[in-house]
């Protein structure tokens, strides 16, 4: 069950454009030898719009749509003329229904209303200062009753309360009323910003023609990365903008995420550290656009963050967790360890400035000839960022398993 309330802030009456989206990943281009999935108009023309989704594994859903919405639909295809000046599979794509509510492009939707993305469009006129409600409802099958009677609302209405009970049940007492609010907007923002990410790197590199197990390879980003298939919901910078992990970004977005989920905070900082991710060498992937970038190692810090908010919030320790990543974690300083810059020395140089949209120069182009980055103050300092992980707690030592082991490997790190 889904609302959408949307507020007219401004002076002035204005129509307001609303666009609920459906869409199937696009899988079909990669495999086409699977059935391709659909979306139909599937409405009874009782007021309330329909969208029929069928997929060969996950069967027949039903999106319904309450009030007068333009059902929209087109195909979850890159729009090649335009990005790369090819031609287009097919005369709808992905956005063909931006085209249409912008531009006036009647031709840019199926108006056979069939495709494998659909849009509901609603056209809110609202006064200055009132709000407009959309619902819709996904279904598995169709439904006989109302989609949008007292039922509907009725539990819409309940789980607004349980909401509200598990955000009081988090927020320190003493916080007031706005403080708890704003706490709330963001916890609820880094829940609401996790996102399936899929990404086979070596598929990725075989399109590009850069597999480098190949005697004749091009040149792309993340051609050492081909052991890498990523899919998992992963918490993400911003899934509009930043529909990507970043490592370190999720790093400090376990720190939030314990307060609402400590198993989720403790599942995503393990997950970069498995055998799907995490290279041979040790490293750990950055961000998508180049997984080989040197980012600050800032996971040991965040591991025993973790591992003491829960002992505060549950009254135990979870020494496996502790356990597992620490062994990874000493991979990666490994690899630390064995870095070199320009002139063969033990210091560490180059790697992500911290300056997204504000730099002063394009990360993106090569350096010219002999050219470095030299910041050697920051990193210098990095890889004790992973001492935190060697001092483990005395009283824990014993128990996560050989002392004489644990403490060989402690030294290491810190020596």
């Amino acid at each position: 069950m889904i609302e959408i309330s949307g507020c007219n802030r401004g002076p002035d009456e204005a129509v307001i454009h609303v666009l609920p989206t459906l869409w199937f990943r696009n899988i079909w281009t990669w495999r086409p030898e699977e059935p391709k999935p659909s979306l139909k108009d599937a409405s009874k023309g009782n007021g309330t719009g329909a969208i029929a989704a069928t997929d060969s594994s996950l069967g027949t859903y039903f999106l319904h749509c309450e009030g007068a919405a333009h059902l929209l639909f087109t195909e979850n295809e890159t729009n090649n003329q335009r990005l790369f000046g090819t031609p287009n599979p097919t005369p709808y794509v992905k956005d063909g229904i931006n085209d249409y509510v912008v531009a006036g492009a009647q031709n840019a939707v199926n108006p056979n209303n069939t495709g494998t993305k659909a849009a509901a469009h609603y056209q809110l006129r609202l006064a200055a200062g009132t709000i407009g409600v959309i619902r819709l409802r996904l279904t598995h099958a169709a439904l006989v009753e109302p989609p949008f009677g007292a039922g509907f609302t009725q539990i819409i209405e309940t789980r607004r309360c349980e909401a509200d009970e598990f955000y009081r049940a988090i927020t320190p007492p003493g916080v007031g009323e706005d403080a708890a609010n704003v706490m709330r907007q963001a916890l609820a923002g880094m829940l609401w910003s996790k996102q399936f990410f899929f990404y086979d790197v070596d598929k990725w590199l075989e399109e590009h023609r850069a597999d480098p197990l190949l005697a004749e390879t091009g040149m792309a980003r993340n051609r050492e990365w081909f052991h890498m298939i990523s899919e998992h919901v992963i918490s993400m910078p911003d899934k509009w903008e930043y529909p990507w992990f970043a490592a370190w970004d999720l790093a400090f977005h376990t720190i939030a995420l314990a307060s609402v989920d400590i198993d989720l905070a403790k599942e995503q900082l393990d997950l970069l550290l498995v055998g799907a991710y995490q290279h041979p060498s040790g490293q750990i992937p950055a961000y998508e656009w180049n997984f080989s970038d040197v980012n600050p190692p800032v996971h040991a810090w965040a591991t025993i963050f973790l591992y003491r908010t829960e002992q505060a919030l549950r009254g135990n320790s979870d020494l496996e967790f502790l356990r597992r990543i620490f062994s990874k974690l000493t991979w990666n300083f490994g690899w630390w360890a064995n870095r070199k810059d320009s002139s063969g020395n033990n210091l560490y140089e180059g790697g992500f400035l911290g300056l997204d949209n504000i730099g002063v120069f394009d990360r993106s182009a090569l350096l010219p000839r002999e050219a470095t980055w030299n910041r050697p103050t920051a990193r210098r300092g990095w890889p004790s960022i992973h001492k935190p992980c060697s001092r483990l707690p005395s009283s824990s030592r014993p128990m996560i398993g050989p002392m004489r082991m644990w403490r060989r490997i402690s030294w290491s790190t810190l020596c």
